[in-house]
This record gives structure tokens, C-alpha cells and sequence, in this order.
């Protein structure tokens, strides 16, 4: 019971029910204290997202880098496709079932939100297109000339935004969102819109089935192995996963099923390509995260975004994705510089995505899990229709 109250889940649930409460009896006065916290801690949650960007993309880079080889252009190609497609899935069914969810966006009889008593403005350091093509250029230039010092400067750097996200920014979410759904309630539209949250969890859960049986069904044809093989044994960490919400959590227990699926996938591939996609792969996160904003963006803005748009946004996000945080949300972290960049989403926007997605969360990360065993069953064909020698690599748990 302990643990359940202490996680963020219930914590992010807590404060939307508190918020809604207290935005159904409050006054003005009390709104005025709510809007302007509100804005501060939107203003301090998007001055980190250059932070994140820059602590997490180009120190995954240097990693990859050092390990640059053959096999580990195969698994990034396969990380990156199956996380994309996954993308483009969910943006396809978000055009085909969004308009059909009966959503309002706008709702008669609204109050109006009082203004900001103390507006506190808190520049980021860099645009946060300008801190990913930085960390994309430090990254590559330090991976070319072996540069160790900065190497170490950046996973000394990931450590440190890595402590700020897990001791400030998520401990902060809660309340930031606790007032979000304050104002929201105050306002009257969050009665008339929490059905739908409720429809596109469902929704999306039901997506994750569906690319999952995907995955394996190519991952099977392409290494000719009964995927069944596999996926039976992915049931304790698929639960592992929907308790802990984090896939380094996950590994160990990941790893020792993959072992049990021993002739589908080859060892030395489980040992190099679990602990990879583990980092690498966030099939399900994605997925959630193309779903969620088409659906906020229409209870908010009262339009999905266009679909240049969406398309630019899918191809940027599974790039974010491989260096997102290994912390529960840490892909919509990761990327709320897209979602305010490319889809313009405000502070109530990116409210309102980092507490849907946290909510499901542990099921996005299931799916990343277990999905890392279809690309682990592709690794395998791949080294055998090559005829690449059997390595024995052995990794520290």
C-alpha cells in the first residue's frame, strides 16, 4: 500500500482529483494564488527541456558511438523503424477515431480565468531545436575524435539533469498539474472531457496489442522462428514492467526471459541487443504519446494538428525517443520541446499530456519491453543469414 501511494501514478491521480475539487468550490481569489503558481511552474518545467534534450540525446550518442559497429547500426536502423511506424499506426487511427469520440472543444458557459498576479518569467538557455542539433553535432564530433574528456563531461552532465528531473521536475508535476486541473474545473470543461480521457486509454492499450503482434509476426517471418517461442516467456517482464514503469528496472528480469527463448534468439544477441533496446526502443511510449497529442489538441485547440505536421513531428519524436530518460515518462519528457515547438501546445496542453501519458504509462513501457524481443528475434535471423560468428559478450547486471 505504501509503495502504491508513493508512485507517481497515484500521486498525478491525487492531484487531479484534488485540483478538480478544489476548482469546483473556489473563488476568485483563491484562482488568482492557482493561475499564478501555475504559471511559475510551467515556466521552470519548460526552461529544463533544453537540459533534458542536451543531458540525455548526446550522451546516448557518445555511447553508441564507442560501440559503433555492424550489428549496432542494424539495431538503432530497427529501433528507429519499429518506433516511427508504431507512430505513423497511431496517427492513422488518431485521424480515423478522434472526430468520432465526441469531443467538444468549446463549451457554452464558461467562467474566465483571472490574469497572473506575478508573472515570473523563466528563459530557457537555447531554443530546444538549437539544443538538439547541438547535441546531435557535440555528440557525433566527440564520437569521431575520441574525444574521453567530453565524453565524461556529458555522462557527468546526464547524471546531474538525470537528479534534476527525478528530485524537481517530477516530484513538481503533481502540483503542477494538481492546479492545472484546478483551473480547468474552474473554468467547467473537465466534466464534459473526462470520458474521453478515459476512451483514448483504452484505445491506446489496444494499439499496443496490435503492434506488438506485428513486431513478432515480422520478427518471426524474418528469422524464421515460431515467435510463440519468444513472447510466452515475456510474461514477468511485461508484469515487471507495469510495476516499476521504468525499462532499467526491467532488464534483468527481461534478459532472463529472453534466455529462456534459447534456439529463437541466439545468446550472444540477447546479451547485446536486450540491454540496447532496452534504452533504444520505445515502441510503446511513442506510440501513446502521437495518440495523446492529436486527442489534447483537439479538446484543447479544436483541431488535430495537420498532417505535414504530424509527420514531422513522428519522424523528430523517434529520434528524442532513443535518448529519453529512464524515468516513468521519460519520452514525453524528452520530447516537450516538440510538443511545444512543432505543435505549440501551452502550458495547459503539456499539462494535460504529461498526466494521461503518466497514467498508462507502465503499460507503454511494457510494450517497449516486450517488444525488444522481436528485435532481438530480427538481430538473430540477421547474424545467421550473414553467417556472423557466435561472440560471447557477458554484461554486468
Amino acid at each position: 500500500m505504501k509503495k502504491i501511494c508513493s508512485s507517481l501514478p497515484f500521486k498525478l491521480l491525487l492531484g487531479v482529483v484534488i485540483g478538480i475539487l478544489v476548482g469546483q468550490a473556489a473563488g476568485e481569489s483563491v484562482m488568482n494564488v492557482v493561475v499564478t503558481v501555475k504559471y511559475v511552474l510551467g515556466q521552470f518545467i519548460n526552461f529544463c527541456v533544453p537540459l533534458i534534450i542536451i543531458g540525455f540525446i548526446a550522451p546516448s550518442i557518445t555511447k553508441l558511438g564507442k560501440n559503433a559497429s555492424r550489428m549496432l547500426g542494424v539495431a538503432v536502423v530497427c529501433a528507429y523503424v519499429s518506433s516511427v511506424l508504431a507512430a505513423f499506426m497511431a496517427m492513422g487511427a488518431g485521424y480515423g477515431l478522434i472526430p468520432h469520440l465526441s469531443i467538444v472543444s468549446e463549451v457554452d458557459g464558461l467562467k474566465e480565468l483571472p490574469e497572473v498576479v506575478f508573472q515570473l518569467d523563466i528563459p530557457q538557455i537555447m531554443s530546444v531545436m538549437s539544443a538538439l542539433v547541438f547535441s546531435v553535432l557535440v555528440g557525433l564530433a566527440a564520437t569521431w575524435t575520441k574525444a574521453v574528456t567530453i565524453t565524461n563531461v556529458l555522462d557527468e552532465f546526464q547524471k546531474i539533469v538525470l537528479e534534476v528531473v527525478s528530485r524537481i521536475v517530477i516530484p513538481v508535476l503533481p502540483v503542477f498539474i494538481g492546479f492545472t486541473f484546478c483551473a480547468l474545473s474552474y473554468e467547467g470543461t473537465i466534466t464534459k472531457q473526462l470520458p474521453v480521457f478515459i476512451k483514448i486509454v483504452l484505445i491506446v492499450m489496444a494499439g499496443h496489442y496490435i503492434w506488438l503482434a506485428l513486431l513478432y509476426l515480422v520478427g518471426g517471418l524474418y528469422s524464421k522462428n515460431n515467435p510463440l517461442k519468444v513472447v510466452k516467456n515475456y510474461g514477468p517482464a511485461y508484469i515487471t514492467a507495469v510495476g516499476t514503469m521504468s525499462s532499467a528496472a526491467t532488464l534483468a528480469v527481461a534478459l532472463r526471459c529472453a534466455k529462456k527463448s534459447e534456439p529463437a534468439l541466439r545468446d550472444d544477441m540477447v546479451d547485446f541487443g536486450i540491454p540496447l533496446f532496452a534504452n533504444i526502443h520505445l515502441c510503446g511510449s511513442v506510440l501513446t504519446e502521437v495518440f495523446f497529442v492529436m486527442t489534447v489538441s483537439q479538446i484543447l485547440y479544436g483541431e488535430i494538428p495537420s498532417l505535414g505536421t504530424m509527420i514531422l513531428f513522428c519522424l523528430l519524436l523517434g529520434i528524442f525517443a532513443i535518448g529519453a530518460p529512464g524515468v516513468p515518462g521519460g519520452t514525453v519528457m524528452a520530447s516537450l520541446g516538440l510538443i511545444t515547438g512543432v505543435l505549440g501546445f501551452d502550458e495547459t496542453g503539456t499539462a494535460l499530456m504529461l498526466t494521461i501519458f503518466a497514467l498508462q504509462d507502465s503499460f507503454g513501457t511494457a510494450c517497449n519491453i516486450t517488444g525488444d524481443g522481436a528485435l532481438t528475434m530480427i538481430l538473430t535471423g540477421y547474424v545467421k543469414r550473414h553467417n556472423i560468428e557466435e561472440q560471447r559478450l557477458h554484461i554486468e547486471l
